[in-house]
């Protein structure tokens, strides 16, 4: 078994506020419908990358600083 197979998976950003805005995002975690379908599916790299993204999309919204 290799390492990234022995790595916890990264944790979900859902915070139970599931709603779609007009730009496809979820208001609670900031996931696209694609991302939040996907994210069972994703390598822990590719939901870092995901994550990333949505500090990313809040700052942009004003949600961060």
């Amino acid at each position: 078994m290799t390492e990234a197979e022995r790595e916890r998976p990264v944790r979900s950003p859902c915070v139970s506020i599931c709603a779609l805005d007009e730009q496809d995002l979820c208001l609670g975690c900031q996931r696209t419908a694609s991302e939040i379908s996907r994210w069972g599916r994703m390598s822990n790299d590719e939901r870092r990358q995901v994550l990333a993204q949505l500090a990313e999309r809040a700052r942009a919204q004003g949600l961060m600083q």
